[in-house]
């Protein structure tokens, strides 16, 4: 029987960069993946840049464009657009993207193993194409149609949102920039990211959005000058998100990114998420593995404070968008709401609470409509990690 300190399950963005973390500071890692890479995975591709300054290495190698201007409409209807006065996005594929990070797992002395069954994943170990295989410490991060979860009963009964992309020939006029069209599907978004050479557009919102889903997708590509006969690659996909007080660790085992619901409910991006919980679950793994601490625990505080306060915000977002888009959107398009923005994109602030000023007042603003909107991550502030 082969014996590792750390097993991870699941060779995504949350994955390959905690077996890194964890490699690197000298634990043995086996990180495994039933997929072979490169792979594809539906994904808009977009790094923040909060994102990539989590990451002890960069991420240039796989960037295809960088973001600075934000173009932002209502319903085809009213626009506003902002410039950044430095990248705030970094626009990649997912197929380049993951690879590249398994790569970076693998050389800081991961034992990378894709294309494998796994079975069996439990808190002391797994199995491995029929191996089995001991293990301290045990990390879910398959992602959200994974059984890593569900195996280890943690991380609950995630909330549902649907989304639907497609690739489509590149458009030079999309450049450098991201579009955004609010409230044109109930609970979400449309969006047009562009790449190295395409573009990327899709369309996100609430689970019953799911039958009307093509319809939306179609709208945002005539509206916007795109031919949405020339889709290439139009994949659906599910985004979890994470209940009040659903359980993420218990003794020596632990979920991350996506197979934790850690997916902020407004935006749906899920990678900055990914990237923190990678680097709070190898902390505390680490010192499990140093005699320091007796289970995982510690890392469901450390998203308790890092992580819960952005989930809040987000809920709170999402309903103010749905349920008074008018007024929300113009609160957003104060310049120094976006100033705001730009901040939180940065890393500068480490969430909508930590603006300063007039930036803070804005943002109060906003709370302001979330609560009268019913403001669903109340739940989230009040709940115990």
């Amino acid at each position: 029987m082969s014996a590792f300190d750390v097993a991870v399950v699941g060779a995504g963005p949350a994955g390959s960069t905690a077996a890194y973390r964890l490699a690197s500071a000298g634990a043995s890692v086996l990180l495994v993946d039933r997929a072979t890479f490169p792979r594809d995975k539906p994904c808009g591709g977009g790094v923040t840049m909060r994102a990539a300054r989590l990451l002890p290495f960069s991420l240039y190698p796989v960037v295809e464009d960088r973001v600075t201007r934000l173009e932002c409409r209502l319903r085809y209807g009213p626009r506003f657009e902002r410039r950044a006065r430095q990248p705030i996005v970094l626009m990649t594929q997912r197929r380049r993207l993951d690879h590249f990070l398994l790569e970076q797992a693998a050389a800081a002395g991961a034992d990378v193993r894709d294309g494998v069954k796994v079975t069996d994943v439990r808190p002391d170990g797994l199995t491995v194409d029929g191996e089995e295989i001991s293990a301290r410490i045990v990390l879910g991060a398959d992602g959200c149609n994974g059984t890593a979860a569900r195996a280890l009963d943690l991380g609950g009964d995630p909330v549902h949102g649907v989304a639907l992309e497609a690739n489509y020939p590149y458009d030079a006029r999309f450049a450098g920039a991201m579009v955004i069209e609010i409230a044109v599907v109930r609970g979400g978004y449309g969006w047009i990211f562009p790449k190295g050479d395409h573009v990327n557009v899709g369309v996100g919102g609430d689970a019953s959005e799911g039958p009307r889903l093509r319809e939306h997708l179609a709208r945002v590509c005539r509206e916007h000058g795109i031919d949405p006969d020339t889709a290439t690659e139009t994949r659906g996909y599910r985004l979890p998100m994470r209940r009040p007080g659903s359980p993420l660790a218990r003794g020596t085992a632990a979920v991350i990114g996506d197979a934790a619901g850690l997916v902020d409910p407004f935006s749906g991006d899920g990678m900055y998420e990914g990237f923190l919980s990678a680097q709070l679950a190898a902390e505390a793994a680490l010192r499990v593995l140093s005699g320091h601490a007796a289970g995982l625990e510690p890392y469901e505080d450390a998203v308790a404070r890092r992580i819960t306060p952005l989930t809040a915000a987000g809920w709170g977002a999402k309903i103010a968008f749905e349920r008074f888009p008018r007024t929300t959107f113009g609160l957003a398009r104060l310049p120094v709401t976006f100033r705001a923005l730009e901040k939180l994109l940065l890393g500068e602030i480490g969430q909508p609470g930590d603006a300063h000023g007039l930036e803070k007042g804005a943002m109060r603003l906003i709370y302001a409509v979330a609560r009268r909107a019913g403001d669903p991550g109340r739940a989230y502030r009040a709940a115990p990690a």
